[in-house]
């Protein structure tokens, strides 16, 4: 068990692209946290398309998801526990499609922070499902995120969307890039590791693939397995990264 941190930490999933195994990251990650940190762990779909939301919940969208933002609503309300012991969510659904442009007229560049105050108050760790690009809702998630994890898809391309998001960020958020979706045996992929040997690695692999079909972690169904333990060491890295933030190094 890694060393207790007594404060709440908020741990963004966050890609500028979509297709890049954000959503598979994020409950995985959350199933870690839960499961093998014992920590209280609450995880925030705020992206529409709800995938984190389908695969940790059978509970039918009801078009609340933004009422939290317009103080209609106390996010505390549509918290849930899951399956998985420790592990709570806060679904998404579709009325998140208009999300941006509520935060562009408010103009309160702080509101999900605030709002994470109230969410997390139980927790010791909130993940966030973002949605993909550079938007009104990314930005909220930069100001309120302890940690950035990036899905990098080892290609050409996907490090030049990283390299958009590390510009665009500049200082305000810690990143973490992890290489996602990895078969070694393409040269592509094992030129672009060989950059970047000390970016964590999730493997292209069948049992991460039955995530969808069973709807669930990885670790619930198939614990022992090489994508198991990538996302099992993936975790271990996040909270030692939080862990040297909270020492301040």
């Amino acid at each position: 068990m890694t060393e207790a941190i007594p404060t709440l930490a908020t741990i963004a999933i966050y890609s500028l692209k979509g297709g890049v195994g954000k959503t598979t990251l994020a409950v995985n990650l959350a199933w870690c946290a839960a499961t093998l940190s014992a920590r209280r762990t609450l995880l925030w779909d705020l992206d529409p398309q709800a995938a984190s939301t389908y695969l940790l919940s059978d509970r039918k969208a009801k078009g609340q998801a933004q009422a939290v933002f317009t103080k209609d609503l106390d996010p505390t309300k549509l918290i849930h526990a899951t399956a998985t012991p420790r592990l709570d969510l806060i679904g998404a659904d579709s009325s998140l499609r208009g999300l941006d442009v509520l935060f562009h007229e408010l103009d309160k560049k702080k509101l999900l922070t605030k709002l994470l105050t109230t969410a997390g108050k139980d927790y010791d760790r909130v993940i966030l499902d973002c949605p993909p690009g550079i938007t009104e809702t990314s930005d909220q998630v930069m100001r309120a995120a302890d940690l950035i994890v990036v899905p990098v898809i080892p290609s050409p391309l996907s490090e030049r969307a990283f390299a958009e998001v590390v510009e665009q960020l500049g200082n305000r958020a810690a990143l973490m890039p992890v290489h996602a979706m990895v078969d070694r045996r393409r040269k592509v992929h094992a030129d672009t590791l060989a950059r970047h040997p000390d970016w964590p690695v999730i493997p292209m692999a069948s049992v991460i693939e039955q995530v969808t079909v069973k709807r669930a972690p990885v670790g619930s169904f198939a614990p022992r397995t090489v994508g198991a333990q990538a996302f099992a060491a993936l975790w271990q890295a996040v909270e030692k990264r939080l862990a040297d933030a909270a020492r301040g190094q």
